[in-house]
């Protein structure tokens, strides 16, 4: 396997067609099909479905594609520095869920760091990526969520990839909503008292199970159901239709001001949020400090909202 063929691989994936592949990169036709043709023998699987219009990736292929982007992305993060005859100057990288509070105390970082350079890197994304990128440490952290439903699963998972977590804090359940929104005044709500709304949850790719779900209840079927990949187009499709999400109750007014607010859901489950790290990683003075900054910045939250039900707990590193 060569990082030739993996970008061919990509740009065929992008343009479903080994033609506007080869347009793209000035390489001949045949030298894409060969490549990927030996590449699909090299790993023993079938990465293309081929038909008349041209190209898709088999389920497999997907999965194949996202190692291969992560791949290409080291790489050229390499090439970019080397080639310049500098040194790598990223120090910092977290993965996590969509969660406000995980950028504010991101941003605080930055501010607390007086280098001239550096390279920080902050990834919103799915929980299966979030848990590959601690893995195969693209990210030194990474922050996702256990619950009664989902813990079993998860820490299973965790375990056979070498990893380890520790408790950040454990929130009861809330609805997202715009003020605008008719329960946006209620005390608390149920989850039939959403039915009539839409539902707006996080993409989790072809990792689409429900432990893998950003969001609690997530087996409960929702008739009225939309699927987006980022929370700027969440938050504003809250104050766009009168739907909801569910999540830990913790919100920024700094970065989304204050026209989405908290209702609290009446549920048996909860959210732990926590930190993912390689067992027996020594985190960086960094990691350890936006850890830091992350837990005060709740501890200040739970001081302004005591109805929060937000709890930080008393526990050290989850040895799996």
């Amino acid at each position: 396997m060569t990082l030739v063929q993996l970008r061919y691989l990509i740009a065929v994936a992008q343009h479903s067609s080994v033609q506007k592949a080869a347009e793209s990169l000035y390489v001949s036709q045949p030298s894409i099909s060969k490549a990927i043709a030996s590449l699909e023998d090299e790993m023993g699987i079938t990465i293309f479905t081929r038909h008349s219009t041209g190209m898709t990736l088999t389920e497999e292929g997907y999965k194949f594609l996202t190692y291969a982007q992560q791949v290409i992305e080291q790489a050229d993060l390499l090439l970019s520095h080397y080639r310049a005859g500098q040194k790598i100057r990223r120090v910092f990288s977290i993965s996590s869920h969509h969660y406000a509070f995980v950028v504010n105390a991101f941003v605080l970082l930055l501010r607390e760091y007086t280098k001239d350079e550096y390279e920080f890197s902050l990834r919103e994304t799915r929980t299966f990526d979030i848990i590959e990128d601690v893995k195969t440490t693209r990210s030194e952290i990474g922050i996702i969520y256990l619950s009664p439903f989902n813990r079993d699963v998860i820490r299973n998972i965790l375990k056979s990839k070498g990893l380890e977590y520790r408790s950040l804090f454990i929130a009861k359940p809330h609805v997202f909503v715009s003020r605008a929104h008719p329960i946006a005044a209620k005390q608390s709500v149920r989850l039939e008292d959403l039915r009539e709304y839409p539902r707006f949850t996080y993409d989790q790719g072809t990792n689409n199970s429900f432990y893998f779900a950003e969001e609690l209840h997530s087996n409960i079927i929702a008739p009225k159901s939309i699927v987006v990949t980022d929370r700027a187009t969440l938050f504003n499709l809250l104050l766009g239709l009168q739907g909801y999400t569910i999540a830990s109750g913790i919100l920024s007014t700094d970065l989304n001001g204050d026209q989405i607010v908290a209702v609290p859901l009446e549920s048996e489950e909860y959210m732990e949020l926590i930190v993912l790290t390689i067992h027996g990683h020594k985190l960086s003075s960094l990691a350890a400090r936006y850890i830091q900054i992350l837990s005060d910045y709740v501890r200040q939250f739970i001081t302004n909202s005591p109805n929060s039900a937000v709890e930080l707990p008393h526990q050290s590193y989850e040895q799996l």
